[in-house]
């Protein structure tokens, strides 16, 4: 499938049985479903300090475990490795539950009941908790039912074909597919996995209550004209006129199908009534919902830009909407970034680019901003904002891949890192090291020139592949509501203040260890150590070669280097899932993203053990 190719589904893709919008929920999935996620729990929760599992004894010459119950009652026994930085690596095979002595199956929201009270669960918190795990178990449900395509396979495959396969979601949250608010059948229309094609919703947005803003060399017109035909245009335009309107006066805002549906045309009824507000029907082209659900991929034309939308609906610790006002200040934000970047030898030297958020479009619905706070998700109902597609600055030769991808293993356990490493002919070190220098040493460059930090998880980043299928260099998206600036003495522009933030001084470098090391290399070296590829060791000196080397290429920074220092013999711990645990309706205030975190105890560093001699 070509990065344009649109999926059709069928009863064979979606998981329907005789036409079923459920027939991927058999007992036989459900029973792996619960047995994957069950495994991730005991892990994740464990990795975190909210578990200990005991040593016992075991049936082979493994390493066995056993976690019990709030009560006592129930009992949870498997087979574990740990490798660095307490990484828990569970057979999902091994695991087996008891109740009373008596054998049960493993079942993920049991465990979560089971476990209220060591997992911190409030009354409030933990039935909305055990509907984001039914889920994300029925998504997983959903994906065993298909035909994916195996590790191999993707290897070779195109961008939105890999987008489309991966199955894990975010390696360290273990309530990841919640996304609370889609019925079955938005599920089978909407959900990133079921690669569906999407046509986005159109509304004209009066001038006196949207706000639209675009990057300093574009302005609305050429947007519009840009993402949307004549044919198109000249039909909504001849909407409005059938009502008395003119479009002159109107802001055009893409939005998510569902939101049309199930928030806009009932909670925004009165500025549809008083013509504030216009649908003007689908648009023509054709998207595909990318992992992170509210954004879209172009199909029909690749080079147009990506949107993403507000959507009202609860996932992963947020309700995923968008603010009118955030969006004001994104296309700015961008343009610092861009000229940043194109400023600095350093990062233009590792092929580091950003998607930019060229415009966004936002809608002020007065009576709710009236009734709310900042933090409100009725602030952030409606709006837009269009981001660049990376498609038109490939070179040739080169193809696109979500980074999540290197931690995609498939349903016989076959790691897409391990196949690419294979296919690129290079030993898994160059391979590794190719790869670090074109992702971390940005990251290591942006912290220690500039004060800057991203949030660069997988989702969050961009491979490009060159023929030998090695990174060559990433791109990094999401750039708005996920950069920081953590510096009071960082010069910015009036309209890219948004971005500073206060964080206390012995957090900051967690921005590396835990985004990059804790969150995202401890799951690759899980993969690649599990699939026999590279031993641990081999891989943190590794990491540890690629952040030396940009060291010694900074002297200037060497007071910086050494205060906050990557190879420190441990780092504090900071902790996801506990965030969620504790309110899982909004884990954190982007406003003010430190005060919120969850501390507990510290992690040995791996890179410790390599560190340079001094």
């Amino acid at each position: 499938m070509t990065a344009t190719a649109v999926p059709t589904p069928t009863s064979a893709t979606t998981g329907h049985a005789a036409g079923s919008p459920v027939g991927h929920l058999t007992p036989e999935r459900w029973a792996r479903a619960n047995r994957l996620l069950v495994r991730k729990a005991l892990a994740e929760f464990t990795h975190e300090r909210l578990l200990t599992p005991e040593p016992v004894p075991g049936t082979d010459d493994r390493q066995w475990y056993e976690v019990s119950s709030d009560d006592g009652t129930v009992t949870y026994r498997f087979a574990a490795r740990v490798l660095a930085l307490e990484h828990w690596q569970i057979d999902a095979d091994s695991i087996t539950r008891h109740r009373d002595g008596k054998p049960t199956p493993p079942d993920a929201v049991d465990l979560v009941i089971e476990l209220r009270d060591t997992l911190g669960l409030s009354a409030r918190v933990l039935p909305v908790y055990l509907e984001e795990i039914t889920s994300t178990l029925a998504g997983t449900a959903y994906k065993l039912a298909q035909a994916a395509p195996s590790a191999a396979e993707l290897a070779e495959a195109d961008f939105q074909t890999i987008e489309t396969s991966m199955t894990e979601g975010h390696p360290c949250f273990v309530a990841n597919n919640g996304r609370l608010g889609f019925g079955v059948d938005e599920y089978h229309s909407y959900a990133p996995e079921v690669a569906a094609p999407i046509r986005l919703e159109w509304l004209a947005a009066h001038r006196d209550h949207s706000t639209f803003s675009s990057a300093a060399d574009l302005d609305y017109d050429r947007l519009i004209e840009g993402e949307l035909d004549a044919e198109t245009r000249a039909r909504f335009a001849a909407t409005m006129i059938d009502l008395g309107l003119d479009l002159a006066d109107y802001h055009l805002i893409p939005a998510h199908p569902w939101q049309w549906w199930n928030k806009l045309a009932v909670t925004f009824a009165g500025e549809l009534a008083e013509r504030r507000l216009v649908h003007l029907g689908p648009g023509p082209d054709v998207y595909l919902a990318q992992q992170s659900i509210r954004t879209f991929f172009n199909v029909s034309e690749p080079s147009r830009h990506y949107v993403k939308t507000a959507l009202s609906v609860l996932n992963m610790g947020f309700m995923r909407g968008l603010s009118a006002a955030y969006m004001a200040a994104t296309p700015a934000i961008n343009d610092w970034l861009a000229d940043l970047i194109a400023g600095d030898e350093v990062l233009t030297g590792t092929g580091l680019t950003v998607i930019r958020e060229r415009a966004a479009v936002g809608y002020r619905h007065r009576q709710y901003e009236a009734a709310t706070d900042r933090t409100s998700p009725y602030r952030k109902m409606l709006a837009a904002l269009w981001r660049e597609s990376p498609v038109p600055d490939l070179a040739p030769g080169r193809r696109l891949s979500t980074m999540a991808a290197l931690l995609h293993v498939d349903s016989d356990g076959g790691s897409l890192a391990a196949a690419l490493i294979a296919r690129s002919g290079s030993t898994p070190e160059v391979w590794l090291r190719r790869y670090l220098d074109a992702y971390l040493t940005p990251l290591l460059h942006s912290f220690y020139a500039h004060d800057l930090a991203f949030m660069p998880h997988g989702e969050n980043v961009i491979l490009v592949l060159d023929e030998n299928d090695t990174v060559e260099r990433v791109i990094f998206k999401d750039i708005a509501e996920e950069i920081a600036v953590m510096s009071a003495d960082v010069e910015l522009p009036e309209a890219v203040e948004r971005i500073r933030v206060d964080v206390p001084d012995d957090t900051k470098l967690l921005t590396i260890f835990t985004d990059v090391v804790d969150c995202f290399l401890r799951h690759l070296n899980a993969v690649l150590a599990e699939a026999g590829v590279i031993g641990e060791d081999d891989l943190w000196r590794t990491v540890a070669a690629c952040a030396a080397d940009y060291f010694d290429r900074v002297p200037h920074l060497a007071d910086r280097v050494r205060h906050y220092d990557l190879f420190a013999p441990e780092f504090t711990l900071s902790c996801l899932n506990r965030l969620q645990l504790r309110n899982n309706q909004q884990m954190i205030d982007l406003a003010d993203p430190s005060a919120a975190l969850q501390f507990v105890g510290t992690l040995t560093n791996p890179l410790a053990a390599h560190a340079p001699a001094r």
